[in-house]
């Protein structure tokens, strides 16, 4: 059962392509290696002819894709993001290369939803996307000419996945891991809490939440632990409302 489900759990998103053609040779790449799911963030062009042509044969991945119009939207339901990236960061998440990710990618798979996210041609993922990744895959490549095409590293990363399933075998099962959206809203709502608290005084409010989301990346939090710290949050705010109230009184006497 778990070998006929782990792949049909994992989505490919490509956020904000330039070229239909990356389009079609990553639902090609995908299709050769038993992915089926590709998500689309903002294409410029899709659907497309050269899309279609350069598909050769994958073109019901095409008309199934899921085109989207932000990334949160993207990976909704998704309990790992895997972000590639090409360049190391002054703030990021566990850095792999794909072989060694992928037993922990066939892990969640297992269970939950997971995505494989790639930037656009030009310059990869944003700081934002990468944000929202809980690991980062790089491709090794030679240092001096080290961009891949974007559908070349689709089907890398898709080789790897098809590779490691051959042999994965969960040893242990998974635990479940929030979603996406759920650890979005925990993110919002641990911001807007730090803001009313005044705890962004001294800090780079931006900053630190990088260095938070990363915290909690690594964390891996479950649903039961989001609504623990939700709960906090909610005890804080309202603590911190009634202060304000008595300061307030005390300041009018």
């Amino acid at each position: 059962m778990y070998k006929q489900n782990h792949l049909t759990n994992v989505r490919v998103v490509l956020s904000h392509t330039s070229h239909p053609g990356n389009i079609g040779a990553a639902a090609r790449a995908m299709k050769t290696m038993g992915l089926h799911h590709l998500y689309l963030i903002n294409p410029r062009y899709f659907p497309d002819p050269q899309a279609s042509a350069m598909a050769a044969g994958a073109d019901d991945i095409l008309q199934n894709a899921v085109v989207c119009g932000s990334i949160d939207e993207a990976l909704q339901g998704v309990a790992l993001t895997v972000g590639m990236t090409a360049r190391l960061r002054d703030i990021s998440n566990q850095v792999m290369m794909p072989r060694e990710a992928m037993p922990r990618v066939l892990q969640q798979a297992a269970t939950q939803p997971v995505a494989l996210l790639f930037g656009t041609e030009m310059s990869g993922l944003t700081n934002e996307e990468v944000s929202r990744a809980q690991l980062l895959v790089n491709i090794p490549a030679n240092p001096d000419f080290s961009s891949l095409n974007l559908a070349a590293a689709v089907q890398v990363m898709a080789y790897e996945i098809m590779l490691a399933s051959q042999s994965y075998s969960p040893v242990t099962q998974p635990t479940p891991a929030a979603a996406h959206e759920q650890v979005e809203g925990f993110l919002a709502h641990l911001e807007k809490t730090l803001l009313e608290i005044g705890f962004f005084t001294t800090q780079n409010p931006a900053r630190m939440m990088q260095r938070l989301r990363r915290l909690y990346a690594r964390a891996r939090l479950e649903t039961d632990e989001i609504n623990i710290l939700r709960g906090i949050l909610s005890v804080t705010s309202e603590y911190n409302a009634r202060l304000k109230t008595r300061y307030q009184q005390e300041k009018d006497v």
